[in-house]
């Protein structure tokens, strides 16, 4: 269908043959989630995390370099907003009983059975398309923007940033949906957030772009600017100056690698 709600999924499991046949088993259950990457450690998985932005993670706990709770631990902190699926061997309950402190709220066992595969995607559809809808409404609907307190507001475009960060953001056009003006805006979520709406959407992409820098060398510069929202390299560049004092290419050279841990993106 032209107008069929997509939710992206990322599957991390060190066994290819595995990975293949999870990736497999959730095109087949078609309730719109559609794989669009997979790795076979934590490490690999968090890069494509930090490229796709996914909706649905699922992960094994036991692999090489980052097992599966290393990696969910920093996705809780990174983004909150992704839901999380654990699959595991019975042997590894107990460690996956700690991703639970992580905001996993599921757990399968190998081998995967496509009937509790299902109920679990039944589940996490509802959820996410719940969410997206409530998005929705608390950026466009004018007539509820108005019950919610100026506290709410301001959390509600916090949420709608951090979602949206890498994609052109109008803050006149959300004022406009909240029925304020955008100087008004601007004073609540300076208020309750620290500091103006674009100050902060700026903080969030130049935060980003540290880690992708570091992290993931593969990409250009130019790459890494549209990731985060910056169609033109040169005002990219320039901002990212402004922010840090660098250039995004001497930050890069000039930066160690484990340096990136202490971004909280």
């Amino acid at each position: 269908m032209k107008d069929k709600i997509i939710f992206k999924v990322v599957v991390v499991e060190d066994e290819e043959l595995i990975l293949n046949n999870i990736a497999k088993k959730i095109h087949n259950v078609n309730l719109g989630f559609e794989v669009v990457g997979k790795a076979q450690d934590g490490k690999n998985g968090l890069e494509l995390i930090d490229k796709l932005s996914p909706d649905l993670v699922i992960t094994d706990m036991k692999m090489p370099i980052m097992n599966g709770l290393e990696m969910i631990k920093v996705i809780n902190s990174r983004y909150p907003h992704i839901k999380k699926i654990v699959i595991s061997g019975f042997d590894d309950f107990g460690f996956a009983q700690q991703a639970m402190k992580y905001d996993v709220k599921d757990y399968l066992l190998k081998p995967l059975k496509i009937s509790e595969l299902t109920d679990v995607l039944i589940q996490k559809r509802f959820v996410l398309e719940n969410e997206r809808k409530l998005l929705k409404q608390n950026v466009i609907n004018t007539k509820k923007s108005k019950d919610h307190s100026p506290e709410q507001v301001a959390k509600m475009v916090e949420l709608y940033i951090k979602e949206n960060f890498n994609s052109d953001i109008n803050f006149d056009l959300i004022a406009h949906n909240f029925n304020f003006n955008s100087s008004y805006l601007s004073k609540v979520f300076t208020k309750y957030m620290g500091e103006n709406p674009l100050r902060y959407l700026t903080t969030l992409r130049v935060n980003k772009a540290k880690y992708l820098l570091i992290n993931n060398k593969e990409l250009s510069v130019k790459e890494i600017g549209e990731i985060v929202g910056y169609l033109d390299p040169f005002y990219f560049s320039r901002v990212f100056k402004g922010v840090t004092g660098k250039s995004p290419a001497n930050y890069r050279s000039n930066t160690q690698q484990n340096d990136s841990s202490t971004y909280n993106i």
